[in-house]
């Protein structure tokens, strides 16, 4: 069975008025894409779990931590971490981790919360 790590931002924490961060979007439709993305992946035959993370020191040795749990197929990074320019070096900081970590693993990226599926069967 292929296994997926969804990795994004802690909802709580997304700064919504960030013109990068799409139009609309809200804690609550986070929630609901996660949601959406994990029953989709299961109905691919996939083990797919979610890591929300913090954009503080916390973030990159939360994933260290969730990678070194077991051996993931694909990590999928959500929009939310990689669109806003104020979460570059965050960014380039999980890419690495998920690279020293998780080297097998493919890394995708995702537009939106409900596309996590699509993104990461592009590596699959």
């Amino acid at each position: 069975m292929k296994r997926v790590l969804l990795v994004g931002l802690d909802p709580a924490t997304v700064d919504f008025s960030d013109p990068a961060i799409p139009p609309g979007m809200n804690a609550e439709k986070i929630h609901a894409g996660v949601k959406v993305t994990l029953a989709d992946m299961t109905g691919r035959g996939w083990q797919a779990e979610n890591c929300f993370i913090k954009p503080d020191d916390t973030a990159v040795p939360t994933l260290e931590r969730r990678l070194a749990e077991g051996c993931y197929d694909c990590v999928v990074i959500g929009a939310g971490v990689r669109l806003p320019p104020s979460r570059l070096v965050l960014f380039e900081a999980l890419v690495n981790a998920i690279h020293r970590a998780a080297p097998g693993a493919a890394i995708a990226f995702n537009s939106r919360p409900e596309d996590s599926g699509t993104a990461a069967a592009r590596w699959i």
